[in-house]
């Protein structure tokens, strides 16, 4: 979760400076198909073979359009209007969204007291680190935009757990994703504009989309087979702490006392929802948990080979 939360959190730099020479959906198209190359690479060196039934890949196709192609759309109209920290905010819904949709799903497991109180004393370290009151755009329609990107974030989670989990290795599902959604991002091409490439532009994406969308993939399919959707969501309370920590070593900007106390309820909070989802039932009779994918005890099709 911490290396997931440290790529994810610097990709905001990474996509400012891509933009000074691509559109949003140039950006996004380059950004998903150097992904799905790298993840490709990955499987073929783990030998796990990408899915080939009809069912999968219908639902490869639901989530790489609630993963991946509409909330890039909604935080690119979102953020047209709305300050970085309203969006920081916005963003950091996700998690309450996926409680909400998990429990009305009936994916969320093992959703205890202390889980419920680390994710809301989360949300409270974010609001208190961004201070959305000090700043314009929280009652606007890109408000609205960028809370429809969490909950679409939050809806794929809960979807790719329940739908997705178990049928390959996680870097094949991962590429295969990733090549749905550039296939799904490559349909607004021709209403993208003109392109002005520069090398930092060129670096920017190259890193983004080898780092910050194809490994961080495999490591957010991880937590969702481990633990479920609202861990993996959770990580979303992380990135104001790693864009913020980043910003004050890269940068030189100042931490203030807030910022720094919001930091510091934000860990706490994580911390909860770890432990407590760290937890085995007391009782052993629990559901079967779903299959852990590992690339080192790979049985033939990718999937893990142990019992129940």
């Amino acid at each position: 979760m911490g290396l997931l939360a440290l790529l994810w959190g610097s990709v905001f730099l990474w996509i400012k400076l891509a933009l000074t020479g691509l559109t949003p959906v140039q950006l996004t198209v380059i950004r998903c198909a150097l992904g799905t190359a790298v993840l490709l690479v990955l499987a073929g060196f783990g030998r796990q073979r990408l899915p080939r039934d009809r069912v999968t890949w219908g639902h490869l196709v639901v989530a790489a359009l609630f993963c991946n192609a509409l909330p890039f759309l909604l935080f690119g109209i979102g953020q047209q209007t709305v300050d970085s920290g309203v969006a920081g905010v916005l963003n950091a819904t996700t998690p309450l969204w996926s409680v909400l949709i998990g429990l009305a799903l009936r994916a969320e497991r093992r959703l205890t007291p202390v889980r419920v109180g680390g994710l809301v004393l989360g949300f409270a370290g974010v609001v208190l680190i961004f201070a959305p009151w000090q700043r314009n755009g929280l009652a606007s329609w890109g408000a609205l935009a960028l809370l429809g990107a969490a909950a679409s974030y939050a809806f794929a989670f809960a979807y790719m757990g329940r739908t997705l989990v178990g049928r390959a290795g996680p870097m094949a599902i991962s590429a295969s994703q990733l090549a749905a959604a550039t296939g799904l991002s490559a349909l607004g091409l021709p209403l993208s504009g003109p392109a002005h490439p520069n090398p930092t532009a060129l670096i920017a994406v190259v890193v983004l989309g080898i780092f910050g969308t194809g490994f961080t993939f495999v490591l957010n399919y991880r937590i969702i087979e481990e633990e479920g959707a609202t861990s993996a969501a959770t990580v979303g309370y992380l990135l104001p702490v790693v864009s913020v920590g980043l910003g004050a070593l890269v940068l030189g900007e100042p931490l203030t006392p807030r910022v720094v106390a919001g930091m510091a309820v934000v860990l706490v909070g994580v911390a909860m929802t770890r432990s407590a989802a760290a937890k085995p039932p007391q009782d052993g009779s629990g559901p079967c948990p779903l299959p852990v994918l590992s690339t080192e005890r790979d049985g033939p099709r990718g999937q893990s080979a142990d019992p129940c």
